[in-house]
């Protein structure tokens, strides 16, 4: 049987116990037996994390002070090839002090456009990916859209056009933002989603599918379509 480890937390506003519990009667049913933690000392366990071949960080940053050492056992878990995945803030707007999780996540949010709540359309870029496999283009509403610093190496999956915030000179520049991406860290695999603000977010069909596939993908389990 193969492990998960969900360390889950941080704001309630993403419905961090919620969204993860979703994932977890997923993952269950997929063969996974899963794990959900509601403290970062989860990262220190030495035990538990040898024999976890997917960990989903969904934890907010407004919380607990970052702790270095957890983040620095989580990161070299992941080097060794286990699989790293989670969606919007919970796994992007997370130990925002700590530069090598941002190494790891591959990006970080920074603010949201003038519109703090919108519709809006989701690009695929990568229709072969097995991730994204026979869907179309899709939209997302009344929810938010994240301006992100991303990491150059990311292979961008899906994009977004909005705004960026603030003022630029009384102009507001387009700009095209990656939604969703993978990645490679040591021997583990990486797969984001910036989608996901909340429950009603995985209503959507293309957004949950893709964030189930996103999990299967990163634990190098088979992907079906």
């Amino acid at each position: 049987m193969r492990n998960a480890l969900i360390v889950r937390g941080g704001w309630d506003g993403h419905q961090p116990k919620e969204t993860s519990d979703l994932f977890a009667a997923f993952l269950k049913n997929n063969g996974f037996a899963v794990t959900c933690a509601d403290t970062l000392d989860a990262y220190l366990d030495e035990a538990l994390m040898a024999k976890q071949h997917l960990i989903i960080h969904n934890w907010t940053a407004f919380g607990p002070p970052d702790k270095p050492e957890a983040v620095k056992r989580l990161c070299a878990t992941i080097a060794t090839g286990v699989g790293f995945a989670g969606w919007h803030g919970g796994m992007c707007d997370a130990f925002r002090t700590e530069w090598n999780y941002h190494l790891l996540s591959g990006g970080q949010f920074i603010a949201h456009p003038p519109d703090r709540r919108m519709d809006y359309l989701v690009e695929i870029s990568d229709r072969h990916h097995p991730v994204l496999a026979g869907l179309d283009d899709f939209m997302v509403y009344n929810t938010e859209q994240y301006y992100m610093l991303t990491d150059p190496g990311n292979k961008v999956l899906a994009t977004t056009t909005g705004y960026v915030p603030g003022p630029v000179l009384g102009i507001q520049p387009a700009a095209q933002m990656p939604v969703l991406w993978t990645r490679a860290y040591g021997y583990g695999r990486v797969f984001y989603s910036a989608l996901g603000h909340s429950m009603a977010d995985f209503e959507i069909r293309e957004t949950r599918t893709i964030m189930e596939r996103g999990l299967l993908w990163a634990a190098k389990t088979e992907v079906t379509a």
